[in-house]
């Protein structure tokens, strides 16, 4: 790295002495094949840095400042010199770790659920755990770990946004990809981010779709598509994803932080989760809720919000709103006003539009007693959406392909070294 990189490749002199390694460290401290572009975001040592490896554009990200910062594994404590760790226990200390960074207890097979589902395993070993590990247990492949291998993985599995992506990166298009890994800093592919700024909220201009140059002036032609169609299509991604995390896994996933910053999408419109930090699966969810109250306002957990029975002055541990109704009301409001839509506005399905969004950022999930109402009715929300925005997309003359992300490409785990 050349520029302002210290804050990167300073732990390459650790790289260089056995302490941590990585698929990305060779490149980086050897070969010069990852270059700093600029600081993306830094607070209290979380740095966010774009840079380009191989020159393609990837995002570097570390929840702490150095890699001495992460709790060592205690298993290496008592480990020989040049003593190596087997398979099956990676797998077993890498899988307490998940559980306890994710909320989900190993015990009902929730976890195992999770990490086996969609990917042709019966067990977490031979899920997204193995792969994440490298190797797995079992069948050809098999290999012992360094302390090296180790130390970074477990600097890696601390942070719970690496843990999430990695775990739901096999099983939903909707979260960013991780690349490669050196020591505590992972690499996610590089996306088109959102702005609260920006009245179409990500950048269209710089998209390109199917291959076409990308969008100028607002309208399209040979071929390109028009922002408003994007838009459309966009929003009909945000849907497929609110459908993924509420349906997909063995828990419902929480989206607690919900902002345009937080979104990105592909060159195929696809929408992708970049910051899940705020993300958390029911059972955590439940526990996060579970608090005392005075007033309703206690029970918000910034955009996760339960009830405050006054009686016991305790909060419900079930989430009242929704990721649809919180997507609704700051992304497709803003999105769908009257103010942006001009002329338009009045459009018979501008209007049912609008109203759709309207009555999706009033509909919560409901009391809990009547849950099944309330999930009811919010899936007839969100399908009343879906097919007023299939209409918007066929009369602009667009046809429903695309959208989907094709999953090819280096498959990373952060011991594939």
């Amino acid at each position: 790295m050349n520029g302002n990189s210290t804050d990167v490749y300073v732990h390459c002199e650790e790289y260089r002495e056995g302490s941590l390694t990585g698929d990305m460290c060779e490149d980086l401290c050897v070969h010069g094949r990852v270059s700093y572009q600029r600081c993306l975001y830094y607070e209290n040592g979380k740095k966010v840095i774009e840079a380009r490896w191989n020159g393609s554009p990837v995002v570097l990200k570390s929840k702490l400042e150095n890699f001495s910062s992460y709790e060592p594994l205690g298993l290496l404590e008592y480990q020989e010199p040049g003593e190596e760790l087997s398979p099956l226990d990676m797998v077993f200390y890498a899988t307490l770790e998940i559980r306890n960074s994710l909320g989900l207890e190993v015990g009902n097979s929730s976890l195992e659920n999770l990490l086996s589902q969609g990917l042709g395993g019966a067990a977490a070993g031979r899920g997204a755990v193995g792969r994440i590990v490298g190797g797995g247990a079992g069948g050809a492949g098999v290999r012992s770990y360094s302390q090296a291998e180790l130390a970074s993985l477990w600097s890696l599995l601390q942070q719970e946004e690496y843990t999430i992506l990695r775990v739901l990166q096999d099983l939903t298009p909707h979260v960013a990809m991780v690349t490669g890994s050196c020591g505590h800093f992972y690499a996610l592919e590089y996306l088109w981010a959102g702005h609260a700024w920006d009245q179409n909220i990500f950048p269209l201009e710089e998209v390109s779709v199917a291959g076409e140059s990308p969008l100028s002036g607002g309208l399209g032609s040979g071929g390109r598509w028009r922002a408003r169609e994007m838009i459309h299509r966009i929003a009909l991604s945000f849907l497929d994803m609110v459908w993924h995390f509420d349906h997909d896994f063995t828990h419902r996933l929480h989206l607690c932080d919900i902002k345009p910053e937080n979104f990105a999408i592909r060159k195929d419109l696809t929408v992708v989760a970049i910051d899940v930090d705020m993300a958390f699966f029911e059972p955590k969810m439940k526990d996060l809720l579970d608090q005392n109250c005075s007033s309703q306002d206690d029970c918000n957990f910034f955009d996760c919000a339960s009830r405050c029975d006054l009686r016991k002055k305790r909060c419900s541990r079930r989430r009242r709103n929704s990721n649809l109704q919180v997507i609704c009301e700051k992304i497709f409001r803003p999105w769908f006003s009257p103010t942006l839509l001009g002329a338009k506005a009045g459009l018979p399905l501008q209007v049912e539009l609008q109203k759709a969004v309207q009555e999706c950022s009033e509909t919560d999930r409901g009391e809990e007693e009547e849950e099944q109402r309330g999930e009811r009715r919010s899936l007839d929300v969100q399908q009343h959406l879906h097919g007023i925005l299939t209409r918007l997309l066929k009369e602009g003359g667009v046809t429903e392909e695309g959208g989907a992300t094709e999953r090819t490409g280096y498959a990373h785990t952060s011991l594939n070294f």
